[in-house]
């Protein structure tokens, strides 16, 4: 296509109207289940000290928001109960045929629920909106561990980081420096995810500690994170948490995660020292997802990228 018609959409009619759609249906889903939509703000003083994130800066010394998690959860510690919000989040470096810098994500908090329960409701909410595109795709609930033993002949608790390695390079993965979690996301990305069912839920449960982000850590032997995601077909759609409460560890956390950025010679986030306080205050007990939209529709409409469904990526901004 030549410059001069680069002013064009990348997405059809059909796919925005699609889109419309999508987003009635999810509403539709949660007013029924009486939960409150809200909005929160896009630009935050303080960042996302996940090292795997990488946060967009403003002029005025702000963060766009890679995700309204932070804000959300300050209103439920204020008493306001199930919560959710639809609308854009931004992350820098995000593109390829699933990623645009900014996009478009559902995230919601149901108090009293179990992030099995979560489970649950992550499945009806999909099939809702695939309006029977998804009624007949198996749902199919497996161990972080028993996933990688079962798609990777490997323990993912127990494996060193040679291991590891070792599997990278038997699937042709060579001459890459990271560390050991990143070896693992690297192996579930490249190695199990496109070997998931085409026409099935995945739900993977049950994290290594390391990658606990803000979920609850469980004492097993050894200690899981309850942190679960979704696969719609072999799209990473959703990512879950029974959340953290507890104000001290939280606060550790966000200091463990800026250490490892500053370990990788990146620049550390502002702690969001609102969230701490919240905490402290008292979060009750929940559990919390976030999905994304844009996969989703992908999903529904069977686009094969995100520029498809779309009406202006990044690279026509």
């Amino acid at each position: 296509m030549s410059p001069s018609e680069r002013w064009k959409p990348t997405a059809s009619i059909a796919h925005l109207k699609a889109r419309a759609g999508l987003l009635r249906d999810i509403r539709e889903f949660f007013s029924v289940k009486a939960v409150l939509e809200v909005e929160t703000p896009l630009i935050s003083m303080a960042g996302n000290t996940d090292p795997e994130i990488e946060s967009i800066r403003t002029d005025n010394d702000g963060y766009l928001r890679t995700s309204p998690e932070f804000a959300l959860k300050r209103l439920l510690a204020a008493g306001f109960g199930d919560v959710f919000e639809l609308g854009r989040v931004f992350r820098a470096g995000e593109s390829g045929r699933s990623h645009n810098p900014e996009f478009t994500m559902l995230e919601w908090y149901r108090t009293g629920f179990s992030y099995q329960q979560l489970m649950e409701e992550v499945a009806l909410l999909v099939r809702h909106c695939g309006r029977g595109k998804f009624d007949h795709w198996p749902r199919l609930m497996i161990s972080y561990r028993q996933l990688f033993l079962e798609y990777a002949g490997i323990d993912p608790f127990t494996a060193s980081k040679e291991d590891l390695i070792a599997i990278a390079e038997h699937h042709g993965l060579n001459d890459i420096e990271l560390d050991r979690r990143q070896w693992l996301d690297l192996l579930l990305s490249v190695v199990i995810q496109p070997a998931l069912p085409a026409t099935g839920l995945t739900f993977v449960y049950d994290f290594p500690v390391d990658q606990k982000a803000l979920a609850r850590v469980r004492q097993d032997n050894p200690p899981v994170a309850e942190r679960f995601e979704l696969y719609l077909g072999k799209i990473e759609l959703a990512n879950g948490y029974q959340e953290l409460t507890d104000a001290l560890d939280q606060r550790q956390r966000f200091d463990d995660e800026n250490r490892q950025r500053e370990e990788r010679g990146k620049k550390a986030c502002v702690i969001d020292h609102h969230l701490v306080n919240a905490l402290e205050h008292g979060l009750p007990e929940c559990a919390g997802v976030a999905l994304g939209v844009d996969r989703l529709l992908m999903a529904i409409t069977g686009a094969d990228s995100i520029n498809a469904v779309t009406a202006f990526p990044f690279s026509r901004a």
